[in-house]
């Protein structure tokens, strides 16, 4: 979508730091990092919200925790422990409206997280 932020970095359109990327998934660094490692994974196919995810979408999803899993062992989280987030929906914190996880690590994660 040519008005969506996600799709724009996606794209190369907009700059951002890349951590990871494939022909499936993006990952950049969040530019308002909540933890020393900080990172939004996301689909290159724009998917709005966790409600808009079809059956057929269910390896790309897969593939957006497995760059997850490799970004946080690549920074030397994956024995320490890193935390893994999607939100839906305004209410749930989601700001931008394409499906993203953020991966947090690098710090004591509490629980609840708010």
């Amino acid at each position: 979508m040519s008005n969506c932020l996600f799709c724009r970095i996606a794209a190369g359109e907009i700059p951002a730091k890349i951590a990871y990327e494939d022909n499936d998934v993006v990952a950049f660094h969040d530019i308002n990092p909540q933890a020393p490692l900080h990172v939004v994974i996301i689909p290159r196919k724009h998917i709005a919200t966790i409600n808009d995810i079809e059956a057929g979408d269910a390896e790309l999803v897969g593939k957006l925790y497995l760059a997850a899993q490799k970004i946080a062992a690549d920074a030397g989280h994956a024995e320490d422990g890193y935390r893994v987030v999607m939100n839906c929906g305004a209410d749930a914190g989601q700001s931008v409206f394409h499906i993203h996880l953020h991966l947090l690590a690098g710090r004591h994660l509490s629980w609840p997280p708010g």
